[in-house]
């Protein structure tokens, strides 16, 4: 009986684990659930005669590698900071890991140690990253076996609050990890549109936005995600003088989120003593330039922010809580962790709520070898998620993984070392899967003159 062992038992894990046991007895195999959270690992796993849960602490070194050595495959849910501890154990032992995180260069320089153990670390294996990216090369290789070149690129994805219904202010809920929220963008970006690279700095990401239309969900907006240079070499496009990989958020989001940047409440390194028994007005204070002024609080941080007191950003921080006495109450001692403790406060996914995951591409083609006119292809991918069942975020993080683990343990996927989902013997098997479930892809053509 081969053994799977999941790290993390978060949002984004519970479809990925509902997978695994609905195919645990016709593929023989048994599924342990480790999280820091107990309860929470055991929620994911129920009542299932293949299934267990256990207390995971993943900076416990020992406990660390005994639950990887016993595992076949290591399936990584855990937020990205961990991902290179778990990479590292499993090469030791010789076991595969798939992750849903990005490949950092820390997992990259394990890539000769990985094929001299014969174990393959298969990162950015979700939604963004993940089926974006093999949705991507898959049109990409369709296109350029039709004679087509590609000469710009533009991608997004986002997961946000499906439209036809009751949104908070600031039109978002939490469907994945809310770190990932809040530190969104803390390494600046960098793209290149005709031909000219754009680097835009951390404090600069939300300021720098342009629209978007998504056909059955209306206009949002786009923010420059990360690197996207990076994915000229992984998807082989030589000839592209746009290179766009952006993330997408109901307008006014950005706009909001960047005056928080400014505030600079996004921080992991400025320890803050007693954290949890301050007000969010307390922290927020601490973030202001020494003022002797006896103005309220509101009025110095749109003083400081250079914004309308009463404007629709400030409405937005009030409502959030910045602005409260409420004692804080969070585990951690930073400004991020605060945020985060509020942001699950205020933006939870009720029973009532759907989410919705939108994936766009974006491609513009020549053909130098025959006649035919340049063109525009964009290809649509929209997914909403169940009232009181399981979030399209969920659902579209764990399937891909769910495929790929499958794939694995068949002996259908035979690669090593350190990869993104580009190869086609991981991508084609994975999206004929995922098409079989549902999500499927529109696509539509215009002549690129007219776009």
């Amino acid at each position: 009986m081969k053994q799977l062992l999941v790290l993390g038992a978060g949002q984004s894990a519970s479809f990925l684990v509902a997978q695994l046991l609905a195919d645990a007895e016709s593929e023989d195999w048994f599924v342990t659930v480790g999280d820091l959270d107990l309860e929470l690992a055991q929620r994911c796993v129920g009542a299932h005669s293949r299934g267990d849960a256990e207390r995971f602490d993943v900076n416990d070194a020992g406990l660390r590698s005994t639950q990887i050595e016993h595992a076949d495959v290591v399936i990584n849910m855990l937020p990205a900071a961990y991902q290179d501890l778990v990479a590292w154990d499993c090469v030791a032992h010789g076991r595969h890991m798939l992750s849903v995180s990005y490949r950092d260069q820390t997992v990259r320089d394990l890539d000769l140690d990985a094929k001299r153990k014969g174990v393959l670390l298969l990162c950015e294996m979700g939604l963004d990253p993940g089926i974006d990216h093999m949705s991507a090369i898959s049109l990409i290789r369709r296109l350029e076996g039709d004679g087509g070149r590609i000469v710009g690129f533009c991608s997004y994805g986002s997961g946000i609050p499906a439209p036809e219904q009751n949104h908070n202010p600031l039109r978002y809920v939490i469907t994945w990890d809310p770190r990932n929220v809040v530190m969104a963008g803390f390494e600046g970006a960098q793209y290149m549109e005709n031909g000219n690279i754009k680097i835009v700095p951390f404090h600069q990401v939300f300021h720098h936005t342009w629209a978007v239309d998504v056909e059955g969900v209306g206009k949002l907006e786009a923010y420059a995600n990360r690197d996207s240079m990076s994915y000229m070499q992984s998807f082989g496009l030589h000839d592209v003088g746009t290179m766009i990989r952006g993330t997408l958020r109901y307008p006014g989001w950005s706009e909001t989120w960047a005056q928080i940047v400014r505030l600079g409440l996004p921080n992991e390194t400025l320890r803050i003593p007693d954290l949890a028994d301050r007000s969010y007005a307390d922290v927020v204070k601490m973030f202001l330039p020494l003022n002797i002024s006896s103005a309220p609080l509101e009025q110095r941080v749109a003083r400081f922010l250079r914004i309308s007191p009463t404007g629709t950003i400030m409405e937005n921080l009030r409502w959030l809580g910045l602005f409260s006495d409420e004692r804080i109450g969070c585990t951690g001692d930073t400004s991020a962790a605060m945020l985060v403790h509020l942001l699950t406060k205020r933006l939870p996914r009720t029973s009532d709520t759907r989410d919705m995951v939108v994936l766009v591409h974006e491609l513009d083609v020549e053909y130098p070898d025959d006649d035919r006119a340049a063109e525009r292809i964009r290809s649509t991918l929209v997914v909403e998620g169940e009232p009181s069942g399981f979030t399209a975020m969920s659902r579209t993080v764990g399937l891909p993984v769910a495929i790929a683990t499958r794939l694995l343990l068949r002996g259908e996927l035979s690669l090593t070392g350190t990869l993104i989902p580009t190869h086609p013997a991981i991508f084609a098997p994975v999206l004929r899967e995922i098409e079989r479930a549902g999500l499927r892809f529109t696509e539509t053509t215009q002549p690129l003159e007219s776009s």
